[in-house]
């Protein structure tokens, strides 16, 4: 059978991997940990199999990081993450923010234990800040989660100087939060940057005079769908 044709090995291979997202690193250990456990249980009682098969085949579905494609705006402001918008509302950015204290928009998105848990860089810029912060683990759809929550904070400025905060949030079930940036380093709207390990809640607060183009209840799609324009000098 020719290589390249329709029903080729080859092609319906590529159909496969692109059909089934690949694995975030992050993930590895903890799917390798389920595998071993469901072995180590099949292994004493015999018995266990299935359920050992589905409890693997969950997490590794839990941890999956399919491909995204940014659109070419340069103003656009991407959605960190899948899931639903819970609010938008205004209100000064967090302290471990890098942001001027005026009133922001924040758009506040919700993952459920079903959602993707990798996260996506909003806008193309430089990594002005990094803070992680040890909180609590409230109910991620809470407002307080937002200020009493374990949390991570990335503040990213564009080119033309304009800040964009992105705070990643644990909630009741999340009990890791994996941040690959680290402060001077160069994005790229769309890249992937980090992981919360079983859901929570991701906040990112627009630039003063972004107008939001999302509102709660609508699903997210993170590194394509577009939370808001970056208004220009004279609309600032």
């Amino acid at each position: 059978m020719a290589e390249g044709t329709g029903t080729s090995p080859t092609h319906i291979a590529r159909l496969v991997r692109d059909a089934i997202p690949p694995m975030h690193p992050g993930g590895r250990p903890i799917v390798a940990g389920v595998a071993l456990a469901a072995a180590g249980v099949r292994a004493l009682t015999g018995r266990g199999t299935l359920p050992g098969l589905l409890a693997t085949a969950a997490t590794a579905l839990f941890f999956r990081d399919p491909v995204r494609t940014p659109p070419l705006r340069t103003d656009a402001v991407l959605a960190p993450a899948d899931g639903a918008v819970a609010t938008v509302t205004e209100t000064v950015p967090p302290a471990e923010l890098d942001l001027p204290r005026v009133p922001h928009t924040r758009v506040s998105i919700f993952l459920t234990v079903l959602d993707v848990h990798v996260q996506w860089v909003p806008v193309h810029g430089r990594v002005a800040r990094v803070q992680y912060s040890p909180g609590t683990f409230l109910s991620a759809d809470l407002d307080k989660a937002s200020e009493d929550n374990e949390r991570n904070a990335i503040t990213v400025v564009r080119a033309d100087g304009v800040g964009v905060g992105v705070v990643q949030i644990a909630g009741l079930l999340a009990r890791r939060i994996v941040c690959a940036l680290r402060a001077g380093d160069e994005v790229a709207a769309g890249e992937r940057f980090g992981l919360i390990r079983f859901g929570s809640r991701v906040d990112t607060y627009l630039p003063p005079g972004t107008t939001a183009l999302v509102r709660p209840g609508q699903r997210t799609v993170g590194g394509e769908t577009v939370l808001g324009l970056v208004a220009g000098p004279a609309e600032r």
